[in-house]
């Protein structure tokens, strides 16, 4: 195991455990990370991914004992949101393309954490229209960059006060999930081998960050400023990719 592989397996289990204490994966950090570190696209695009899925079933485990997810109101997001995650997994998109949607989104995602939510209006959490609109536009972006929605559909979420904040992260946790399955699935039709040996360190990490982090939330960090300390962190990596790359 190289230093690179050590420090990175460090630096994913303590971004799993504050990712997973707000019921977020962390992909869109694995993915600043591993693109700072100029990882080929194909490697760092599964691998983020693969983390993310692991992260995600904690969370959605820890919910689903809790009592605290309704599947009502998940398939309204899930159902246009899978297949178009899917599709933006197959996507090929040119390095400097890939780049350009990474820096970009991962700077709108660092916005809308930082942002304290002012409610707009009430929004009943049963608004189909409106849950599938945001399911598969954010399911399409998902899948393109790798990274499994939640750091987007939460905030929004909060913002229109479609419901309690745990039922909130508990849907995003399952968001997570299933965008972060779809989208591996469609990238692993045109992938030709995965590192295993570079990629099994990170993925033990983030299983113990994501533990720690899912036990932790809820009794010992507080929650708003876990954001926005995670919105200044991506912030700086979307600004670093934008500069590396352009």
């Amino acid at each position: 195991m190289t230093e690179l592989v050590i420090l990175l397996a460090v630096s994913f289990f303590f971004i799993a455990i504050v990712y997973s204490s707000v019921g977020f994966g962390g992909g869109s950090s694995y993915l600043a990370i591993l693109a700072l570190v100029s990882l080929p696209v194909d490697t760092l695009r599964p691998v983020a991914l693969l983390c993310n899925i692991i992260v995600a079933t904690g969370g959605v485990m820890v919910f689903a004992r809790e009592g605290i997810l309704r599947l009502k109101q998940v398939w309204h997001f899930l159902l246009p949101s899978v297949p178009l995650a899917f599709l933006g997994g197959y996507w090929q998109l040119h390095d400097r393309t890939f780049f350009l949607l990474l820096g970009t989104s991962l700077v709108v995602a660092s916005a809308l954490l930082w942002i304290r939510p002012e409610r707009l209006r009430k929004v009943k959490s049963d608004n189909v229209g409106l849950n599938t609109t945001l399911g598969g536009t954010i399911g399409l972006l998902s899948g393109v960059v790798s990274i499994g929605g939640g750091i987007f559909l939460s905030p929004v979420l909060h913002l229109i006060d479609w419901d309690e904040a745990k039922k909130i992260s508990a849907m995003a946790s399952v968001f997570i999930l299933a965008n972060s399955v779809s989208g591996l699935a469609g990238q692993w039709l045109q992938l030709e081998s995965l590192p295993w040996s570079f990629a099994v360190p990170l993925l033990l990490a983030v299983l113990a960050g994501g533990q720690v982090g899912s036990r932790l939330g809820a009794r010992v960090f507080n929650s708003l400023y876990i954001k926005r300390i995670t919105a200044v962190v991506v912030f700086i990596a979307g600004l670093n990719i934008l500069r590396l790359h352009f």
